[in-house]
């Protein structure tokens, strides 16, 4: 999973680990936040009773008791020599991945009208955001098609799923860059949801609301008063515990005839009200 060391990517690898799913944790820079996620994720592991089911990431012989482990991987997703990277060091030390989850993911580093944004700024979200998931999942997909035949019968076809937002619709104009990448990003699960039907590999995007994040913390005030004020029907913040659930309901298998599916994570708020 990218972008797994804190905010939703580690509410998701909690949620998974709560489980009993093994997981790769990705992160950019903050290599204490990864540590830190991974304590968490054995922490939940070790105080919940799981039944038997195949892990998420690992190799299909692993006995049942090895699947409770969590790798750290350091990688900067826009960065094509970091790709290779970060996929040699999970295929070693996994054999195999049943789910790829997209949810690294930069915003402007400064909030800039439209009309002054700068090119390094686009530059740099629409590579996190865009250009690093769509070639990592190109990889990927490439690595499962050449291999998906001689899967063994029990084992679960892999999946994608995408963390988008309702940015990719909901218009920020004072962060541009920031809604053309996540815009981007469902086109692109529905792109790669119709190329790798034909597989059985389901692509999946979650598209959050106004979560409780590192992200989002800047502007807690406004939307404390917005969510007051019934910016959404259910008036509370988002959680990543929240997205993390969504995200293994899919691991789990919820979803076998669903493709290029939107799930909202986002207290109502993409429904129209007069």
């Amino acid at each position: 999973m990218t972008g797994a060391s804190r905010g939703i990517g580690r509410g998701i690898a909690i949620e998974l680990a709560r489980l009993g799913y093994a997981l790769a944790i990705n992160y950019a820079t903050r290599r204490e936040a990864a540590e830190e996620c991974r304590k968490l994720c054995r922490q939940v592991r070790q105080g919940t009773d799981v039944a038997t089911r195949q892990p998420v990431s690992g190799r299909a012989d692993q006995p049942a008791d090895s699947r409770a482990f969590f790798e750290i991987f350091q990688a900067d997703i826009s960065r094509a020599e970091d790709r290779a990277r970060l996929l040699e060091g999970v295929r070693e030390r996994f054999g195999w991945l049943d789910l790829l989850v997209n949810n690294a993911g930069v915003a402007p580093t400064v909030r800039t009208d439209i009309l002054q944004a700068s090119e390094e700024s686009f530059d740099r979200v629409m590579g996190a955001n865009l250009k690093g998931p769509y070639f990592l999942t190109q990889a990927v997909a490439n690595s499962w098609v050449a291999h998906i035949a001689h899967l063994p019968a029990e084992r679960r076809k892999p999946k994608i799923v995408n963390i988008s937002s309702v940015s990719g619709y909901a218009v920020s104009v004072n962060r541009g860059e920031y809604c053309l990448s996540k815009a981007a990003l469902s086109m692109m699960t529905r792109l790669f949801a119709v190329r790798l039907a034909e597989y059985g590999i389901n692509v999946y995007e979650i598209r959050p609301g106004i979560v409780a994040t590192d992200m989002t913390a800047p502007v807690k005030e406004y939307y404390e008063r917005r969510l007051a004020d019934g910016l959404t029907p259910i008036r509370r913040w988002g959680t990543p515990e929240d997205v993390g659930q969504a995200v293994a309901a899919i691991a789990e298998d919820r979803f076998p005839f669903s493709t290029g599916a939107v799930i909202d994570v986002d207290g109502g708020y993409h429904m129209h009200r007069l």
